[in-house]
């Protein structure tokens, strides 16, 4: 299996303070990867050093080597705009732009020049609402605001928005955490489905859905990667004794 990220001695620093060390782990390609700790532990950090998210706070470093595709994206002269394209980011909060739904959807798309006409950008958008789950219920209403959608429908638009400029990779910080069950359930095999055809790396606090929707899982402590297996063996036989107390609710 072809591994899509592959992440080697990192270490992630806020100024003086150490927030990640020597984390070494792969994502396999079309493969869900899910990050699981206590608040604070890291993965949330993490998931944002995979596209340079961090790169936004100035007193932020990174050091050691993350590739994508075999290419190392903190190597000098990367193109951050096109990295960010490539590794798609769906944030915990949903975030619609005061637009239209179509608006909402077509913004990336035409940003990125990637539509060659009216029409073609109409196509992209109705595919990425597709993608997304979502177009069968606002089809009807594309011109209206995207704030007239529920919450978990917010959620499947941001998602739409990410998907609308092809990344081969999508990262998730908590998506569902927000929404109640039927929305989260909604997202959670949105997540299954979208694996078809992209690498997807998911945050959550969630322990069952970090079960019901990864292929692999990696739980964090204080910074550091305890332990990255399969989900199944993560949760039915893990081999610290760290993971099983917090996979059993002993603590976390």
């Amino acid at each position: 299996m072809t591994n899509k990220i592959e992440v080697s001695n990192l270490d992630f620093f806020y100024g003086k303070a150490q927030a990640l060390f020597d984390i070494t782990l792969e994502v396999p390609e079309r493969q869900v990867v899910a990050f699981i700790g206590p608040s604070g532990c890291g993965k949330s950090t993490f998931l944002r050093t995979l596209n340079r998210m961090n790169d936004t706070i100035p007193i932020a470093r990174a050091q050691g080597v993350v590739t994508i595709d075999g290419k190392n994206i903190y190597a000098p002269g990367t193109d951050v705009v096109a990295l960010r394209r490539k590794v798609g980011m769906v944030f915990q909060k949903s975030n619609p732009f005061p637009k239209s739904i179509f608006e909402n959807v077509a913004y990336g798309i035409r940003i990125n020049k990637i539509h060659s006409s009216k029409a073609d950008l109409t196509e992209r958008v109705e595919k990425a609402l597709h993608d997304a789950a979502l177009w069968d219920e606002v089809k009807d209403r594309l011109n209206m605001s995207a704030f007239g959608l529920s919450g978990g429908q917010q959620q499947r638009l941001c998602i739409a928005r990410a998907l609308a400029v092809q990344p081969e990779v999508i990262l998730m910080d908590e998506p569902a955490s927000a929404l109640d069950p039927i929305a989260t359930q909604k997202i959670e095999e949105l997540v299954v489905g979208l694996k078809r055809d992209y690498t997807i790396v998911i945050v959550t606090h969630n322990m069952q859905q970090a079960s019901r929707v990864s292929d692999k899982t990696a739980f964090f402590m204080l910074g550091k990667l305890v332990e990255y297996n399969s989900t199944q063996k993560i949760f039915t036989n893990p081999e610290q004794k760290l993971t099983e107390d917090y996979v059993t609710g002993r603590f976390g």
